[in-house]
């Protein structure tokens, strides 16, 4: 390959990625580098935002005490009997780190037991959140006309209902149990996301590599399967994380209104419900460290989310 006059340094992209080039003005030849993976550019984009690369080993550490601190730290959470003989509403102490609750409960070891439901929870549900908003976003934003304007009706009806109003009232008409609780706090977090995934949609079925594939005799699943969904996973990785925190909040909200995983089992917004009861008596310790705990995970995967964002963007890889 060979270039006339003075070109500046390129690159061409491939299916690998982008491959530099360098353009030499003597004799007009280009040769070209080693190329750079788009993965490897992504996650060079990720490495480079600090607080993402903190937040995830924050959650990486939380994750490590919820689910492998009560190997290690054995306490008693499930036998109420027994946590009536400990002290109740204990300071912190070397036997109980970070003191006892009301119910005479270790408290550090409380924050895990409600970590591992909190958390798997919260993940369970963003899942159904964003296999159902991307699902519905690309089926009405492809089709489009009739089918289009229905759905998007239908979903400015849902967004007209108070999300917490209709959270409250699906948990008040459905038992609270583990599953329902995942359920319905799945089933009403994806509509903000089905319109974000049918803006994607409806922009890129009309580009002109879209267009090309329909002229070519391609039909709408192949177009939505190498065009669509794969133009759209930028959106849909970081709506995925934001989906995950705000079922994490949405549970917390239903535990600290008393509508949240019913005992023995509990959570972090029915601990933190408990906890704000004896905090004017003094006993901090039942509320601050959960407190900081539960508020720097969302944060926390806030930071993640914006930096899979980034991460994805086109104008940011490789020049």
């Amino acid at each position: 390959m060979t270039f006339s006059g003075e070109l500046p340094v390129g690159e061409v992209l491939t299916d690998a990625g982008l491959v530099p080039v360098n353009l030499s003005s003597e004799n007009g030849e280009a040769t070209f580098d080693a190329f750079v993976p788009l993965w490897r550019q992504r996650l060079r984009i990720f490495l480079q935002n600090k607080l993402a690369i903190a937040s995830v080993a924050y959650l990486v550490f939380v994750v490590l005490l919820c689910f492998v601190g009560p190997l290690i730290w054995h306490t008693n959470q499930t036998d109420q009997a027994q946590a009536l003989l400990a002290p109740q509403n204990g300071p912190p102490s070397a036997h109980d780190l970070l003191g006892t609750d009301s119910s005479g409960y270790d408290e550090l070891g409380r924050i895990m037991f409600g970590g591992e439901y909190s958390l798997t929870l919260g993940m369970l549900a963003g899942v159904i959140t964003i296999v159902i908003g991307t699902l519905y976003g690309m089926v009405s934003g492809f089709l489009g006309g009739l089918v289009d304007t229905f759905l998007m009706r239908l979903l400015d009806a849902f967004l007209s209902i108070p999300v917490l109003f209709l959270l409250l009232t699906l948990v008040t008409i459905f038992q609270r149990t583990t599953v329902n609780l995942i359920a319905v706090i799945g089933v009403i977090g994806w509509f903000g996301n089905a319109r974000i995934i049918r803006g994607d949609a409806l922009l890129i079925k009309q580009l002109d590599y879209s267009q090309a594939a329909r002229a070519m005799g391609a039909g709408r699943w192949h177009i939505i399967r190498r065009h669509v969904f794969p133009n759209s996973v930028s959106n849909i990785v970081t709506v995925a994380t934001f989906a995950v925190a705000d079922a994490i909040l949405f549970l917390t909200t239903l535990g600290y209104l008393g509508l949240g995983i019913p005992l023995p089992a509990t959570d972090w917004g029915t601990m933190l419900n408990n906890a704000s009861q004896y905090l004017a008596n003094g006993y901090w310790w039942q509320l601050y460290p959960l407190a900081v705990i539960f508020i720097l995970v969302i944060v926390a995967i806030t930071y993640i989310g914006e930096a899979l964002r980034d991460a994805f963007e086109v104008r940011l890889l490789e020049r």
